[in-house]
Parts: C-alpha cells; structure tokens; sequence
C-alpha cells in the first residue's frame, strides 16, 4: 500500500489518509479481504502520530469499508460505501469542485483532471 500526505492540503492529515486508502480501495488496489498495514508502521512510514492513523483507520471502520481489531490490524471489507444517499454524493462532488474553482482552475483544466481521475478510477475496460 502506497500513500501519501501533502503538508500544504487544506484537510487534516487523517482524513488525506482516508481519501488515499479510499481511492486504493475503489481502484482495486486493496480489495476485499486485504489488510491493511499495522498502524505504527504507517505512522512511521508517513511521519506522522500513530493516533492520527488510528483514527484514520476508525474513520474508514464507520463507513464499512474495513473492519478493525485491536492486535489483528484492519482488513478491508468492502469495495463500497453503505448506500450513501444521491444528495451526499452531490455535496461531496460539489465541495470537491469548489476547491478545484477557488484554487483558481479553469473549467477545461477542472475536466481534464476530472477525466484523468476517472480514467485512473475505471481502468480502461472496467466501465461497469
């Protein structure tokens, strides 16, 4: 597992480590039944304080996608998120593309990381 945190990102360190692991696991690269690395070795691999991966790890525990157990480690659990409704993944979208406008993109430049993203997300033959 490879990820990595950006000093200069507006969001919190464990929630960079949650939207890392999260596109591991929508991109197929953790699937289901894979564990993740222990805490302290991620804490140390990153720099950072071993509770902010732990509360990473609890973060992506309460929306399902990885089961938690002390001394066991995590493994991942699902590919997808517990049915969130049409109105949060707008808002979710909709945040996303106000920081791209605010950080000063133009809208060609919006699309083109949109479709880069989406390209990298749904490798080429897997449009289901």
């Amino acid at each position: 597992m490879y990820i990595t945190i950006d000093e200069r990102d507006k969001r919190p360190l464990y929630q960079q480590v949650v939207d890392e692991i999260k596109a591991l696991i929508a991109g197929g690269e953790l699937p289901e039944g894979s564990s993740l690395p222990p805490v302290r070795q991620v804490a140390a691999d990153l720099g950072v304080n071993l509770n902010t991966i732990a509360f990473a790890y609890r973060q992506l525990q309460k929306q399902g996608l990885v089961k938690v157990r002390h001394g066991a480690g995590a493994v991942v659990t699902s590919r997808l998120l517990r049915e969130p409704t049409d109105e949060q993944l707008r808002s979710q979208l909709g945040t996303a593309l106000t920081h791209l406008a605010l950080a000063g993109l133009k809208l060609s430049e919006v699309r083109m990381l949109i479709e880069t993203e989406l390209d990298r997300l749904y490798k080429e033959g897997d449009q289901s």
